[in-house]
């Protein structure tokens, strides 16, 4: 499984205030909707403010997080679902959809939680989904780094313009 690795316990996050965008593709919906799921709950439990816009799919992702951030969002979770198949297509979407996010997280300096799955298989979505039985659930993570990353930015931004140095 993917998550090993991860942190056992987080640093508590205010995210009162937050304006975040959830923009979820829409393939393979049970896959989908838990993600889903997991990302509101815990921009809930953070304190943000959540909308949620649904797209045909994972290509579609970037220019949607993008329209999004430059909207006034402070953060996008993105979520798509990208299954492997017989033929090149995963790959131009995987790379696509990566490369799309990691530019407008770059171009617009807002944080974008990658909630993206890129998977061999519709078990491994459904290991990963947040739902019940699963073993992760990469919605909730991908919403708690976009807010604790919105968090650490507004920190900064704060401790820069009060001319306090800022420690990293």
């Amino acid at each position: 499984m993917s998550g090993a690795g991860a942190p056992t316990e987080q640093e508590p996050v205010d995210g009162r205030g937050l304006r975040v965008t959830v923009v979820a593709g829409t393939w393979h919906t049970a896959i989908s909707d838990g993600l889903l799921a997991g990302a509101l709950a815990t921009i809930a439990e953070l304190g943000a403010e959540a909308t949620v816009v649904r797209v045909p799919g994972s290509f579609e992702l970037p220019v949607v997080a993008k329209a999004a951030l430059e909207a006034g969002a402070d953060a996008v979770v993105a979520l798509g679902v990208i299954i492997r198949g017989g033929t090149p297509h995963f790959e131009y979407v995987s790379d696509a959809a990566t490369s799309g996010l990691l530019r407008v997280t770059l171009d617009t300096g807002k944080p974008v939680g990658f909630g993206v799955l890129t998977l061999d298989d519709e078990q491994q979505g459904l290991d990963r989904a947040g739902l019940p039985g699963s073993k992760e659930d990469k919605g909730r993570e991908a919403a708690h780094a976009a807010v604790s990353t919105a968090v650490q930015l507004r920190d900064i931004a704060r401790r820069a313009s009060s001319g306090r140095v800022v420690g990293f």
